[in-house]
């Protein structure tokens, strides 16, 4: 059960996850997007499942707390279900899982795998027959500290993330590599109150396998972790390796992955809000053309002010009347607003529109 829930097959700039083959850095860049509400949630779940892992560590599992720590492992991923990265568990196969490893029987396998543990007698054999407790072991671990080790991860991580979404940042493998040095020195993973940056409860295998969509075997980088933080901490920097990285959206304000070294200012998720349910990036890019088009050097305005000298000299000259030059002006500005708001237009009789001779015989018509 857990090899699944906590494994990653990373090949190249992608890592498969629960069947499902993604860039390397979605999982722990959707972390960062994991509410605070849903933490706090979690928090008297997670001291439930402590109380119970308290009897395991001491060796003497409470059977009375069975009950209330199977529900609250139950309720934890159902309450996780819908938030990404969470969202990629098949709820339909843990939860069963779930139920027949918090159970009386599961105690009594937990007990005898442990006596074989310490007597040297671990098998492959023993592990299968004893599943039940070892699942309940691991599960209890798993969650017990969830709400703590995630808390943990969105404040370090979150930080970290800004300076790479700071606008200055370099974000090619090598920026990132030197941010990373820079933000993350080594005697800060190795230091006493930065314990949960350790990777030493990790294992990593290689083997040729099936990817999903594909029909021939590639070899993979396989990592075992015992905690979700783990596993979403490593994605997270391997994405680093190969140059994706977490980007701010300047409309939601949630995390997204950048897989180049781009700049991209918007996700591409539903805009909160928005009544015509457009993305993010929909908005963002209406809002850029509007910029663009405010600019003093906006070519729509380039050929308005152009054409606005044009008169004025021909006025200062006096080879053009006042009168029927302020008419030219005011249809200019017309066709100026209009070509803006008319990307047809703009692109297409605009510009011949404001050539003086043509303006000057409609200007002439309209005095």
């Amino acid at each position: 059960m857990d090899q699944n829930m906590l494994t990653l097959d990373f090949w190249q700039d992608t890592v498969t996850y629960e069947g499902q083959t993604i860039p390397t850095g979605t999982l722990g860049c959707d972390a960062l997007n994991i509410p605070d509400e849903i933490i706090e949630k979690l928090n008297p779940l997670c001291m439930q499942m402590n109380l119970f892992l308290e009897t395991l560590n001491a060796g003497v599992p409470d059977a009375a707390l069975l009950p209330t720590a199977k529900s609250a492992a139950t309720e934890i991923l159902n309450l996780l279900h819908a938030v990404p990265p969470f969202s990629y568990l098949d709820l339909d196969f843990y939860i069963p899982g779930i139920a027949n490893a918090f159970t009386e029987k599961g105690i009594q396998d937990l007990l005898a795998y442990s006596e074989a543990f310490r007597n040297g007698m671990v098998s492959a054999e023993l592990i299968e027959t004893y599943k039940r407790g070892v699942l309940l072991a691991k599960i209890t671990s798993i969650l017990a500290m969830l709400s703590y080790s995630l808390a943990a991860y969105k404040e370090s991580m979150t930080k970290f993330a800004m300076e790479l979404d700071a606008a200055e940042s370099n974000r090619t493998p090598d920026g990132l590599a030197e941010l990373f040095g820079r933000y993350f020195p080594p005697e800060l993973s190795l230091s006493e109150e930065n314990k949960w940056m350790s990777f030493t409860n990790s294992s990593t295998q290689y083997l040729s396998t099936l990817r999903p969509g594909y029909d021939v075997p590639m070899l993979v980088k396989r990592t075992h972790y015992v905690t979700f933080v783990g596993m979403f901490r490593s994605d997270l920097f391997e994405g680093l390796c190969v140059g994706h990285a977490p980007k701010k959206c300047r409309i939601c304000g949630k995390w997204f992955l950048t897989t180049n070294a781009r700049h991209t200012k918007y996700c591409g998720g539903y805009a909160p809000g928005d009544k015509l349910h457009r993305t993010c990036r929909q908005i963002g890019n209406l809002k850029g053309r509007e910029q663009r088009e405010l600019a003093d050097d906006h070519p729509l305005i380039q050929i308005y002010e152009k054409r606005l000298n044009t008169i004025n000299r021909y006025v200062k000259r006096g080879t053009l009347d006042a009168d029927l030059a302020e008419v030219m002006k005011k249809l200019a500005k017309d066709k100026m607003l209009w070509a803006k708001s008319h990307v047809d237009y703009a692109k297409g009789d605009y510009e011949k529109e404001m050539e003086q001779a043509t303006l000057k015989k409609e200007a002439a018509a309209k005095l």
